[in-house]
């Protein structure tokens, strides 16, 4: 046979499995589909002119031609067990505290990572080669699903690299996207079929399908999480085995984080539960595992479960209803958020009415309707979010959500955020961004200008009383009496209060001026730094980035607010009204009582926000710390402390109330 038909072989091969790679793993495609389906049919041309070139991990032998007679049994090398399961954080840092007990003194890195609602799969590979995958089964022995499993885009047919392990069990998750689901769900409708329930339970089903043609139809995916039995696998922990499988082509878990300690990892389950709407797929919990595999093996198993792993699960609410309207706010940045006006719909003991969309993308990945039909979902304490729109029921006249080109509320063009997903308005006199503006120019955090409320501020610019921030400071008595509800000692008060604003320093103006990416931290930094707003004028921006915290990111965003038009006549009109814009220049002290000390602050605080305390805690000398740990000096704890109080009781940390902590900076004694 000619050599250069072996070559052209090898080279779509080659080409088509990085394309593979590209939309699977990497989630980065470099080709359109119709591109990618004109390789895969010139290799199905030259495998059918050649058959006797055919190889098992080729691309065009993910399906097979004919259904199997029946599932053969696997016995797993390593049983598949099932994990122990935690519904509160009290529960996980007790869990947290076993595990430290059985490793006494030594250090222990944890795993975080999303626990997918999918099916558990194993699927073996020799010398590199897909040679079997079974399903969980009792744990002991699953079901041979090689034929269904093979159809799986995801799953590469061989492991790229040069030396895989000549054995290696990978263990994970076959799902399905709920954007894929709802596509099938209309299809059946049509065809007259019965509608399939939720992803998972067709997913289970898929994989233990006898012909797999039709499970190659479902659209099934895979996530890797783990590892089983295993021969020459150069890795001593999950995270080195996590980059090996990408290295190999496969998809691992994403969003996994390792951190130093099991504090660092409950803190991070918080933010995670938070971004549920970011997934297409169904999420029931997060996992928390013990990164070194010696130590795994030192903690062993239960009769049930291993001891180096723990599921952190929240119940989940679901309920069907129907989207009304589609609505868009511009918020202080100009940035545009969508959210859905719902047939007000029980969850969970609570009536939901509206759900954030978040940004354009989501919209269309969703591709929510009004007039749809969507399945919402609250899970733990989280706000209600989309989980999938059922297109079986979407009504005939729905038509896809047409983002604004320009903005609602001024009629400015909009801008998509360079390398990002939000769109804004940059007219910073649009009234919308300008009531956002003004609420934050007077929250306590910044400003603290009490008695301006949302209310008070719609009226102020409807009645044209406020037409920038500065003119709060030309305010009178005389002027506010005039408007709806109001008296003259609530008049008199707020004037009191927008005059007193006028010696908050440099820290509280810049936080106030809502400067993307400047917050309470970045603003006392700054204003630290610097001194004054004028020394903050006359610094480049290599200046700026050089400030300990700021960064390029950051300085390039405060240059160009302090160089631009709006920036600068803001500053100008602030400095005319009388805003002081000075702040004496941190020298911090060589010793004091929180210099070089990690301050950890936790629960919910009466007299400060998070961001105020910790910018008190960096004002003198300290650091804010994120976790707790035995580096940690004190931990302020507020009303409904959770594990971090758990922790810093445990570790001897001491505790400070918010008097405590005052006392403290003010060189009380305690």
């Amino acid at each position: 046979m000619p050599d250069d038909i072996q070559q052209q072989l090898d080279a779509l091969r080659a080409e088509i499995r990085a394309h593979d790679r590209a939309y699977y793993v990497d989630a980065a495609p470099t080709i359109s589909d119709l591109e990618y389906d004109r390789l895969l049919s010139r290799l199905k041309e030259l495998e059918a002119e050649h058959p006797e070139l055919v190889t098992p991990d080729s691309p065009t032998q993910r399906v097979g031609d004919a259904p199997i007679p029946e599932l053969n049994s696997v016995v797993h090398r390593i049983p598949m067990m099932s994990m122990d399961n935690t519904y509160s954080l009290e529960e996980l840092q007790k869990y947290g505290e076993r595990t430290a007990k059985l490793l006494p003194g030594e250090e222990i890195a944890w795993d975080v990572e999303l626990k997918i609602d999918g099916v558990a799969i194993s699927i073996t590979y020799e010398n590199g080669l897909l040679i079997q995958a079974a399903t969980r089964g009792d744990g002991q022995v699953g079901d041979d699903v090689t034929h269904n499993i093979r159809t799986i885009g995801d799953i590469p047919l061989r492991l790229a690299g040069d030396n895989p392990p000549p054995v290696v069990e990978v263990r994970g998750e076959v799902y399905m996207n709920n954007t894929d689901l709802a596509d099938i769900n209309a299809r059946r409708q049509e065809a007259g079929q019965k509608l399939y329930a939720n992803t998972r339970n067709t997913a289970a089903g898929a994989v233990r399908l006898l012909d797999p043609r039709l499970a190659a139809q479902l659209k099934l995916r895979f996530f890797c999480h783990g590892v089983g039995y295993s021969e020459g696998l150069a890795a001593e922990s999950h995270s080195e085995f996590l980059k090996l499988a990408k290295h190999w082509g496969l998809p691992a878990t994403p969003l996994v984080e390792r951190f130093a300690d099991f504090a660092a990892a409950v803190a991070h389950c918080e933010s995670l539960i938070e971004r549920l709407h970011d997934f297409d797929f169904e999420v029931d919990g997060l996992v928390l595992k013990v990164d070194r595999f010696d130590q795994r093996e030192r903690l062993g198993a239960t009769s049930k479960a291993p001891r180096w792993l723990v599921a952190y699960k929240f119940e989940k609410y679901e309920a069907t209803t129907k989207v009304n309207n589609i609505f868009i706010t511009v918020g202080k940045s100009g940035a545009l958020t969508p959210t859905a006006d719902l047939e007000p719909v029980q969850i969970a003991g609570t009536t939901v009415s509206r759900a954030g969309l978040h940004n354009v993308e989501e919209i269309a990945r969703k591709d929510v309707r009004v007039g749809d039909t969507v399945v919402v979902e609250k899970a733990g304490k989280i706000i209600p979010h989309i989980v999938r729109v059922e297109k079986h029921l979407r009504p005939d006249d729905a038509v896809p959500f047409v983002y604004p080109t320009h903005c609602p509320e001024c009629g400015s063009e909009l801008e998509k955020d360079e390398g990002g997903v939000f769109i804004r308005c940059l007219n910073p006199a649009c009234p919308a961004q300008l009531g956002q503006r003004l609420l934050y120019f007077a929250s306590r955090s910044a400003m603290d200008i009490e008695g301006l409320g949302e209310k008070l501020a719609e009226q102020l610019i409807a009645e044209k009383y406020v037409n920038d921030l500065a003119d709060l400071y030309g305010l009178t008595v005389e002027r506010l009496t005039q408007l709806e509800r109001m008296g003259a000692k609530s008049a008199q008060n707020l004037v009191d209060n927008i005059a007193a604003s006028r010696s908050r320093g440099l820290a509280r103006v810049l936080n106030a001026l809502s400067i993307r990416h400047v917050g309470v931290r970045g603003a006392a930094t700054l204003a630290g730094h610097f001194g004054s707003i004028d020394a903050m004028l006359a610094a480049s921006v290599e200046e700026l980035a050089a400030v300990e915290e700021i960064g390029p990111i950051i300085a390039a965003s405060i240059h160009d607010f302090l160089h631009n038009e709006a920036g600068q006549r803001a500053i100008e009109q602030l400095r005319a009204a009388g805003v002081d814009m000075t702040a004496p220049k941190r020298e911090r002290p060589p010793e004091g009582p929180l210099t070089g000390k990690t301050v950890v602050v936790t629960g919910t605080l009466e007299k400060y926000t998070r961001e105020e305390i910790e910018g008190l805690i960096e004002a003198y000398g300290g650091k804010a710390g994120k976790s707790v740990s035995k580096k940690t000096a004190y931990l302020v704890a507020g009303a409904e402390a959770g594990s971090k109080l758990a922790k810093a009781e445990s570790l001897g940390v001491p505790i400070l109330t918010e008097g405590e902590f005052e006392s403290l900076i003010n060189a009380k004694e305690l």
